[in-house]
């Protein structure tokens, strides 16, 4: 005899079956006109009034393991637009575990948006799927974007928007790594982090030949509203073009602006301590950062043993973001996680952003399935309640983008002891550049520590990469870290990256 279960899983494959062409509907009366100023405005009116969450989801939903969760999954051949000839396709997720409350998700087109109904038959499961309740609580928690990114006819994902305010994307023959999010605030404050979420969504229905995606997201917490435009295109490159207005609550002394969220476990820096068979483990390998000076600095991430936060003061900076620069598999020996097609991540001011810093917080982490790299841009003066702020964005999600200055940048960093662990050596590899074409005793060294002591270090060429090496010792006396800084001048002029970083045991 068949279980009650076993019976409502059966009937909903046979519904399924019958539907195989069903794609997601519209709530009947949610029709409502939709623009940027609409979306402005809904902002602002929210944030003159007390945060309200999104619903719970039923508690069975909620009380999913990771496994059971993992037995229900968005059916492709029922995405959004799958059975129109337009250039994006956008499945959607299930609610639960990790994501508790669902998000709204509209589609706009002629200027007028429908809501979207949860729709259980868009959705496979497998025999051992619970099948908790569905009630009007019910919502997907995200969404992905599909387009033809490699091949034609051949929709694959690009963009993936769920938990929070997080989303991520990729560029063609790459695989997620780097995440962001749309605002961080208290971002290893003592008194906590807050996590505003992206708690409705608008789709602009793209028209046939359209190369951009448009999509709006309402943000809502309990210190601050939002409202966000992205227009994305994917490519081997994708690119965001973001546009952003925030209403504060409550005044926000430190907030985080174009915030990314990266992992790094350990490579030759950090070895220690770490029983793995592969050589490095990690999303990201360095933040770059082009100051409002026009230096171009490169700061070498770090697994720290307690909880570091960095500051890179600037005014109006030009650009930062988390690179990864270990590019072959040899760098990983991993033919799974292939962590040598992370994407870099790159952010663009779109204007001045005056004054504040770079912010770079590091998490020690035992284990890479947790990010614990955050990067944001901070802003000195903080925002206040009851005003408005605006400022945007580009976002490339990629390789590396165009280099702004024609300088040899950071090819890897090694630190360890020395033969007879007598000395803690640093070893900065500058890749082969035009500019470091000389004999290396042309170059000028420059290193640099704010407590202890450095030597003034060996430059040498690497027959491996056809760059040069720049090798130094660093006591630190009886300190707890080191602030370091080396770069190479040729006739007073700098022709590599800033190499910074802080040492500690």
């Amino acid at each position: 005899m068949m279980t009650r279960r076993e019976t409502l899983i059966g009937i909903a494959a046979l519904a399924a079956a019958g539907r195989a062409n069903a794609l997601p509907m519209f709530r009947d009366g949610t029709a409502h006109p939709f623009d940027r100023p609409w979306l402005e405005a809904e902002a602002q009116r929210l944030s003159q009034a007390e945060f309200v969450p999104m619903p719970l989801v039923p508690e069975g939903w909620r009380n999913l393991t990771y496994d059971q969760y993992r037995m229900m999954w968005f059916d492709g051949r029922r995405a959004l637009w799958m059975d129109e000839d337009r250039p994006f396709k956008v499945d959607f997720f299930h609610p639960g575990l990790y994501f508790p409350r669902p998000v709204e998700v509209n589609v706009v087109e002629g200027g007028e948006a429908q809501t979207l109904a949860f729709d259980m038959s868009l959705f496979d499961v497998t025999d051992q799927f619970p099948g908790p309740p569905v009630d009007e609580t019910m919502g997907y928690s995200g969404l992905r974007l599909r387009s033809e990114l490699e091949q034609p006819d051949i929709f694959t994902e690009f963009a993936v928007f769920q938990g929070a305010s997080y989303f991520r994307a990729i560029g063609a023959g790459m695989t997620y790594g780097v995440s962001a999010r749309g605002l961080a605030i208290n971002t290893a404050g003592p008194e906590g982090e807050e996590f505003p979420e992206f708690t409705r969504f608008w789709l602009e229905a793209p028209q046939p030949g359209d190369a951009r995606q448009i999509l709006h997201a309402l943000l809502d917490g309990p210190s601050c509203t939002g409202a966000y435009t992205f227009r994305i295109d994917p490519g081997d490159v994708t690119r965001m073009a973001v546009e952003v207005t925030l209403y504060p609550r409550v005044d926000l002394p430190h907030v985080g602006l174009a915030p990314l969220t990266s992992m790094f476990l350990f490579d030759q820096t950090n070895r220690a301590g770490h029983d793995d068979f592969r050589p490095a483990v990690h999303d990201s390998d360095g933040l770059m950062i082009h100051n409002g000076a026009g230096e171009l600095l490169f700061r070498p991430l770090k697994n720290p043993t307690q909880l570091e936060v960095s500051s890179f003061v600037d005014e109006n900076p030009r650009g930062f973001g988390l690179m990864q620069r270990a590019r072959d598999l040899a760098d990983f020996e991993d033919f799974e996680a292939h962590y040598q097609d992370r994407p870099a991540l790159w952010i663009t001011p779109g204007e001045g952003w005056g004054a504040g810093s770079v912010q770079l917080v590091e998490i020690p982490s035992e284990l890479e399935i947790y990010d614990n790299i955050v990067v944001y841009w901070r802003p000195r003066e903080g925002l206040a309640a009851g005003t408005q702020h605006r400022f945007t964005y580009d976002m490339e999600w990629g390789h590396e983008p165009q280099r702004p200055r024609a300088v040899a940048p950071v090819h890897s960093t090694a630190i360890g002891g020395n033969w007879d662990r007598s000395r803690t050596l640093v070893s900065v590899d500058f890749a082969d550049h035009p500019a470091l074409s000389g004999a290396p005793d042309n170059y000028t060294k420059i290193v640099r520590t704010n407590r202890g002591d450095v030597t003034e270090g060996v430059l040498e060429r690497n027959p491996r990469t056809g760059g040069l090496r720049l090798t130094f010792a660093l006591d630190p006396g009886e300190h707890p870290s080191m602030e370091l800084r080396a770069q190479l001048l040729l006739d007073e002029q700098t022709v590599t990256e800033v190499w910074l970083y802080r040492w500690s045991p």
